[in-house]
């Protein structure tokens, strides 16, 4: 079966989406709630004990760091439902839990909601103005075939495991969500947004950093967002960085192929589940991203067919990614730069 086949059986098979997921999209304040008791709650508990342990014991305050960079996912996740408007009933409400969680997260809500949302709708699209947002800035075989040396150099640093796991979360967290480098249709209105988000975040941390002490402060900061910045860098390029991917130009792009084939399901234990929220049942979150994170599982499991076509990667499949550097587009996939240099052989030989 060609690949063009296969599109048209997906699209074909998912014709009745919307009706399938539709009873799933209703939020519940109860849950909402326990959700927020069981996240928060334990990540305060575990930040406080991180101070207390300070005076004795770097080693246990850096492994529950580690604890708590879990938390803090768990309370991203709640976030980032908020920032789609699927996490509570009310919008007061919403917007209030959104901007509260952005304190421990450090992420801007209403910015890094509207970015979000924008990588939502152009989820796999090649265009250079929409590519990088929401996913890591990926090349094409023939961009990075037309880069000089240097180019080519700096394309490699840049997807190295180690600056795409370690610094880059880092400089994401500190300088890219601070300043608002994306310019949408409005950019004054766009600023202002970031503006304001940042202040809600960096007061509290003022505040927090004279009554507690700056070095103890940020130390413990430090430590918990270091480590939710790699889980967090880690899961998006999973989601969207899997070998058989879909990546096209407008004019090609579907919906629905985008997110069915462009996003992954990430099978983890049951504990892993609970602290990333079923993010990663990606793919039924880009079909619908108003489905809120405690009803992804049951969609999940009720509605196999959502679930037929997409690429299931395990943690050990996660890692094995890291590799993947460049799309290629003849072959629609995901390659390495072993396999760029060896098919670079084979071009200029014939």
């Amino acid at each position: 079966m060609t690949q063009q086949n296969d599109d048209q059986e997906i699209v074909e098979s998912l014709k009745n989406w919307k009706s399938i997921i539709a009873k799933y999209k209703k939020k519940s304040t109860k849950k909402a709630i326990g959700q927020m008791a069981s996240s928060f709650l334990p990540f305060i508990a575990v930040w406080a004990l991180m101070y207390f342990t300070l005076d004795f014991s770097l080693i246990l305050t850096f492994l529950l760091g580690i604890v708590n960079a879990f938390f803090l996912v768990r309370i991203f996740i709640i976030q980032h439902d908020c920032g789609h408007n699927s996490f509570i009933k009310s919008q007061k409400a919403s917007n209030f839990i959104g901007y509260f969680c952005s304190v421990f997260s450090f992420l801007p809500f209403k910015y890094w909601a509207e970015t979000h949302t924008f990588h939502h709708g152009h989820n796999g699209q090649l265009e250079k103005n929409v590519r990088q947002v929401g996913d890591l800035p990926t090349l094409t075989v023939e961009e990075f075939r037309a880069k000089n040396w240097w180019g080519k150099f700096k394309y490699k640093v840049f997807r190295s495991p180690i600056v795409i796991f370690v610094i880059a979360p880092a400089y994401y967290l500190i300088i890219t969500t601070k300043y608002p480098f994306l310019k949408f249709n409005n950019w004054k209105r766009t600023t202002y947004l970031l503006i304001k988000d940042n202040i809600v975040m960096i007061v509290p941390y003022l505040v927090l950093g004279y009554l507690i002490g700056w070095a103890d402060f940020f130390a413990v900061q430090f430590i918990i967002l270091f480590f939710f910045g790699i889980i967090a860098f880690w899961f998006f390029y999973v989601q969207h960085q899997h070998e058989f991917s879909y990546k096209k130009w407008k004019e090609e792009w579907n919906f629905v192929l985008s997110a069915i084939k462009g996003s992954s399901y990430i099978k983890l234990p049951r504990i892993m589940e609970w602290f990333t929220g079923h993010i990663g049942i990606h793919h039924i979150h880009h079909l619908n991203s108003r489905i809120p994170n405690y009803n992804l599982k049951k969609c999940f499991t009720e509605n196999k067919i959502l679930s037929k076509y997409v690429t299931t990667l395990s943690f050990k499949d996660g890692l094995k990614m890291m590799f993947h550097k460049l799309w290629d587009e003849e072959q629609q996939r995901m390659i390495t730069f072993r396999e760029y240099y060896r098919l670079e052989k084979v071009r200029v030989a014939s």
